[in-house]
């Protein structure tokens, strides 16, 4: 016999004893001193607001400033190290994603390296987390684009007659503009939910909504790269089904498709899928990941600048890259009408991504971070980022695994990746205009294979979640269709009407007793613990059932089923102890119903409890009430025809003795019937007239797991009573 089944044994043989009081609540409350809640006046709280000391400046300098609390802390040898590595090596890939997430957002390329530089920058001194990296994403680039392309479509024309297709230039420069905007406004949402802490927001936005809601943003972004991993020229959709427009557009003009862009596109994909094959196979023993990205945009810009792709099979290429920054401009605001529903979209994804993949890394490396914080720190870098020609940004989940993978310790990491990135806008930025488009196009859809992933989601959801999985599908499907920003909507008001459902479709149990024990479970739920269990078991055991059959014949009892056991193991050796199934029996106390809810009883929900209460239990109180009249009726009009009967009988005794018909005192009055009362037990005489039914005089309501009942409820559970 191994340790686990002596522990099983153990267990099953162990008992304990609870004597206590019965308390009822007001003996309770009068025995137990409440605490007095002293509420300070209004003065003395607007006293403590503004009071001014040492200490309360330095806890707000911490918390709008984290980096004067963790920059004086840093150990310099121990972290410059990792952090110098860290740096490098995020930077390298920020590169060519800056530059591939500014095509997904409809912007030039150079906008892409700004995101990457200014916003990074700034999170630094503001950002509670240490490991994530800042700068644009996918789905936020796509979701960036999408208002661009809605508002400054491909076939704009711009006053003054210059058409968007040959005046790319002027079209950008107006997409720029929206994007600008749609930044700033973003920016300005989440800085004013952080004020006002509303940083709990993201709770609303499920883990099977993010995940089905990245997962369709995915798909959008790989319809969005075809056109440049084939080389086409086709228009870019967005809103109501762009991801079927795209899709059918670049199968429309495949046969146009460019071969030598096709080419490289395809062996870039190969090199990234294996290389990131071999980083993850071989990660343990690798100082830090290999960065393929930055090969590949460099063995690309090689291929296309040294065989003149451009020019001699007519390739496209990231184009110029102009040298130097910006100077500040400012967002035109009165597209702020046109674009609020995008912006709060893009604010509430980008935080609720941000915040996830912050409180995995800290709580993987034993800090906190704060979600109020974090928005305000997203809001700044987005809004004051925005002067600067930038688009929303948000946690790159690929690189703030590399960055935290390859020994990053702090911000420091980030902030010298964002160095490598000012040193290609200021310097080197010209090297990578022959840079074709089908190889970034291959980084975006390489870096799509963790999100793509996520389908193994679904058969997890239907094993342990039918209610996750609709969330989940409704999401992809809603934003597969509807476009990401309606799609968004759309989820959040599911996942709510989920949370409704559940309050509405609750788990109603009727509970039974272990013998001789405290416990109390589902009866149905264990509908196999009586003599079929045991039937099974001594038909293994080869012992004869009908030994124990006289001990059901009794309320259970443990001792009596344990000694029986007993007698039957002397017939046969090295029979075991008392076997641990005898801890699995339930049963229902007879004439008591135990009925128990998992969730509040509210207005919404009150009318299928009291179904459920009555289907569950077999009493209806209303049945009961109108079978207790009858009976009454009944028994009051059997006494009264016996007492008028008893009355004519002396009546007629009286003349046959010849004696005055004088009546009793009794009768002095008219016969009076029994007046018909409602009690809450009926004589043992009124029984005969009741129907037949279950013998239960006492439903017990557990609301152990109730948290709150509102006034509707009461009024439900007031009207069962009896």
């Amino acid at each position: 016999m191994d340790h686990a089944e002596e522990n099983e044994i153990l267990a099953a043989s162990q008992r304990y004893y609870v004597e206590r009081p019965i308390f009822s609540h007001p003996v309770l409350q009068e025995r137990l001193h409440k605490k007095d809640k002293i509420s300070d006046s209004i003065g003395d709280k607007l006293k403590q607001a503004f009071t001014c000391t040492p200490k309360k400046i330095r806890n707000i300098i911490y918390m709008f400033l984290p980096i004067t609390k963790w920059l004086p802390a840093y150990k310099f040898k121990e972290y410059v190290l990792g952090d110098l590595v860290s740096g490098i090596s995020t930077g390298v890939l920020q590169l060519p994603q800056g530059l591939a997430f500014a095509m997904l957002a409809a912007v030039p390329p150079v906008f892409g390296l700004y995101s990457s530089f200014y916003p990074v920058i700034m999170y630094c001194f503001l950002g509670t987390s240490r490991h994530i990296s800042i700068g644009p994403f996918a789905v936020i680039s796509l979701m960036i684009g999408g208002v661009a392309v809605r508002l400054v479509p491909d076939d704009i024309v711009i006053p003054g007659g210059v058409n968007a297709t040959n005046g790319t230039e002027a079209r950008d420069a107006l997409r720029v503009k929206v994007a600008m905007s749609v930044t700033l406004l973003s920016g300005i949402i989440q800085f004013c939910l952080g004020v006002c802490r509303f940083g709990f927001v993201a709770i609303y936005l499920t883990e099977p909504l993010v995940r089905g809601f990245t997962t369709a943003a995915a798909v959008h972004v790989f319809t969005s790269m075809l056109k440049y991993l084939f080389g086409v020229k086709t228009k870019r959709y967005s809103g109501i089904f762009s991801v079927v427009y795209s899709t059918v557009a670049v199968l429309q003009n495949v046969k146009n498709l460019n071969v030598c862009s096709l080419g490289v596109g395809l062996m870039v994909f190969g090199l990234l899928l294996g290389g990131k094959e071999f980083n993850e196979r071989f990660k343990e023993k690798l100082p830090a990941p290999i960065p393929l990205e930055f090969f590949a945009v460099v063995m690309g810009t090689g291929i296309s600048a040294g065989f003149n792709l451009k020019e001699s099979y007519d390739m496209d290429v990231v184009g110029t890259l102009p040298l130097g920054l910006l100077p500040p401009a400012n967002p035109d605001t009165s597209l702020f009408h046109l674009v609020y529903v995008d912006a709060i979209a893009i604010a509430i994804v980008g935080f609720s991504v941000t915040i996830s993949m912050a409180k995995t890394l800290a709580n993987k490396h034993g800090y906190q971070v704060d979600g109020n914080q974090e928005l305000i720190a997203l809001g700044l870098c987005n809004s004051i980022g925005s002067l600067f020609q930038t688009f929303s940004i948000s946690c790159s989940l690929s690189r703030s695994l590399v960055q935290e993978g390859t020994g990053g310790k702090t911000q420091l990491a980030g902030c010298l990746a964002s160095l490598m990135i000012l040193l290609v806008i200021l310097a080197t930025g010209f090297l990578f205009e022959s840079l074709p488009q089908a190889v970034l196009s291959a980084i975006v859809i390489v870096n799509l294979k963790g999100m793509f992933m996520q389908f193994s989601d679904l058969p997890f959801f239907w094993r342990t979640s039918k209610i996750e999985l609709t969330i989940w599908l409704t999401t992809f499907v809603s934003s597969l269709f509807l476009g990401l920003d309606y799609g968004l909507i759309t989820a959040v008001i599911i996942a709510l009407l989920t949370v409704i459902y559940r309050t509405q479709s609750p788990s109603y149990k009727v509970l039974g007793q272990l013998p001789d024990t405290d416990v109390y479970i589902d009866i149905d739920a264990y509908e196999e613990n009586s003599l079929r269990l045991l039937a099974k078991t001594f038909t293994l055991l080869n012992l004869g059932l009908l030994q124990l059959l006289p001990a059901f014949q009794e309320p259970t009892n443990i001792t009596s089923l344990h000694s029986t056991w007993t007698a039957c193991s002397s017939q046969s050796e090295g029979q075991p102890p008392l076997p641990v199934f005898f801890s699995l029996f339930v049963k229902e106390i007879p004439g008591i119903k135990i009925f128990q809810i998992n969730a509040p009883i509210y207005y919404a929900n009150s009318d299928l409890y009291s179904s459920a209460l009555k289907r569950k239990t077999g009493v209806n109180p209303a049945v009961i009430m109108g079978a207790r009249r009858k009976a009454m009726k009944k028994y009051a009009k059997e006494v009264g025809n016996a007492n008028v009967a008893n009355a004519n009988v002396v009546k007629v005794d009286a003349e046959v003795d010849g004696e005055d018909a004088t009546k009793p005192e009794e009768e002095d009055d008219e016969v009076k019937y029994p007046p018909i009362v409602i009690k809450s037990t009926l004589p043992e005489e009124l029984q005969r007239f009741m129907p037949p039914g279950d013998n239960v005089h006492t439903i017990i309501l557990d609301f152990t797991q109730v948290n709150f009942i509102d006034s509707v409820g009461v009024k439900t559970l007031a009207g069962h009573k009896l």
